[in-house]
């Protein structure tokens, strides 16, 4: 049985978009032209034509082959080419973030990661607080902000830089974001903190 596909997004006036994905219509346009299939004609930082969303071999993926100027982004890093898209996937296209959903069909490896992820309940005081404080640099919405580093983490908390270090390697395990590069774990953990709801644009 094939899962149920969605994008997620909320515009620059805050209105909330969901939008069915289909094998009926296998391909979908990107960008700021009212005519794309996902139109995100409130942010000028996407492209006219900026990427296509299309299903092959019944999965989906996201194309980004040199049409946009900005670049196309999944989970924080600039995709060159094809990606394909798994449940919970972030894709940040401008200053615009749309989160990639599959309901029913098999469970595979992404959706038993989704479910084991974290929730507010099962994080610190501490934790819950690090969080905000790594995705604190996202409250500009721009599709080039990096998380906060350990010594601006440190300085608002009032930690040390190795507390907070001991506090990141508990979440990266928590978030099972161990096994990325070192350079790509921060940004996966501020993705999935935002668009689990553990931390909320009131927040930042």
């Amino acid at each position: 049985m094939s899962a149920l596909s969605r994008l997620n997004y909320t515009d620059r006036e805050g209105r909330t978009h969901r939008i069915d994905l289909s094998p009926d219509s296998p391909r979908l346009t990107v960008g700021r032209s009212p005519r794309s299939g996902v139109p995100l004609t409130s942010d000028d930082e996407v492209s006219r034509l900026h990427a296509v969303i299309e299903c092959v071999d019944t999965q989906w993926t996201i194309l980004d082959d040199g049409l946009s100027r900005n670049g196309t982004f999944v989970n924080g890093d600039r995709i060159a080419g094809r990606r394909r898209l798994r449940d919970g996937d972030c894709v940040r296209i401008g200053r615009t973030a749309l989160t990639y959903r599959e309901f029913g069909g098999g469970e595979d490896e992404a959706t038993q990661l989704a479910a084991d992820r974290p929730s507010v309940r099962s994080l610190t005081e501490t934790q819950r607080s690090l969080l905000a404080a790594l995705c604190r640099p996202y409250k500009q919405s721009s599709a080039f902000v990096h998380p906060a580093s350990n010594q601006e983490i440190a300085k608002e908390l009032y930690l040390s830089v190795d507390a907070v270090k001991t506090h990141l390697r508990a979440l990266f395990a928590k978030f099972d974001v161990e096994q990325l590069p070192q350079n790509q774990k921060r940004v996966r953990l501020a993705e999935l903190a935002l668009h689990s709801g553990i931390v909320n644009r009131r927040d930042l």
